[in-house]
């Protein structure tokens, strides 16, 4: 009786497909993007519901770090090219969080797990966040070039602070195919994984991530961004300012506090 239920629910999917979240250890938010059987190409529905997530995400205080995983075999074949470039494109809400970190930024910790094709917008909204964990069956490539596109999601610009000049232009010019082991030597992924442990591998990491002081986490972000935006004199600048931010919080004395006993902290995000 149950797998009657199963494929009922499969009949009633949206077909450009959904974003489900769940918060996991009461300060991670697990985002799962799912159109599987189209090999997760993103509509502009997933789209939105992909920033409204992460929006959720940045502004909930509880909330402290997000993984981002796939459903199915694949990361993403890419966009679904006639519904955001058709005659019937809508008008999209830039509100919100950008998922390709080109307008609005997350302000939050982000990792995200891989696997299968990655194609495009997988990479760029990988390289938006902070850590990536790849399957062994990923397969990576920026193939905009070859159907007379540039990137425009960001891989220009991020391609580049991860891999090096060099690296980029590599596979950015040759709008080439690669694997994880290729994606790991460049800098594109952190770790690689057996396929099937990527999703748990990237909320094992958020764990210790969450294990921090959030407050600490944002301004850790915000002073290599900064670095990388503006370059090394504007984050040198802005040190003394942070400093005397952090030190200002009850995480700081909880910090302290916890060396001084010997234990594990306990942060609240004051």
């Amino acid at each position: 009786m149950s797998e009657p239920s199963r494929v009922g629910a499969a009949q009633e999917r949206h077909p450009h497909g959904e974003v489900r979240s769940e918060v996991v250890d009461a300060h991670i938010l697990r985002i799962t993007v799912d159109r599987a059987e189209k090999k997760n190409a993103f509509t502009p529905k997933i789209a939105d519901e992909l920033s409204a997530a992460l929006t959720r995400l940045d502004e909930q205080a509880e909330l402290w770090v997000g993984v981002l995983t796939f459903a199915g075999a694949h990361t993403t074949a890419g966009l679904d090219m006639p519904l955001f470039f058709g005659a019937g494109a809508a008008e999209r809400n830039t509100d919100g969080v950008d998922p390709y970190g080109l307008r609005r930024r997350l302000t939050k910790p982000l990792v995200t797990a891989v696997q299968g094709i990655t194609y495009t917008i997988g990479i760029e909204i990988a390289l938006a966040g902070d850590v990536v964990v790849a399957a062994e069956d990923s397969r990576f490539g920026q193939l905009e070039p070859k159907r007379g596109l540039a990137p425009l999601g960001g891989a220009t610009i991020r391609y580049a602070q991860r891999a090096g000049w060099g690296n980029a232009m590599y596979h950015l010019l040759r709008a080439d195919e690669f694997d994880a082991a290729e994606a790991h030597r460049i800098g594109l992924v952190q770790e690689v994984v057996a396929p099937g442990r990527q999703a748990d591998r990237a909320l094992e990491l958020a764990r210790e991530i969450a294990a921090c002081s959030p407050t600490a986490l944002a301004h850790t972000i915000a002073n290599a961004r900064l670095a990388a935006e503006q370059g090394e004199p504007a984050a040198v600048e802005a040190i003394p300012a942070m400093a005397a931010a952090v030190q200002a919080t009850a995480d700081f004395q909880e910090g302290i506090a916890s060396f001084v006993e010997r234990r594990p902290a306990r942060f609240t995000g004051r």
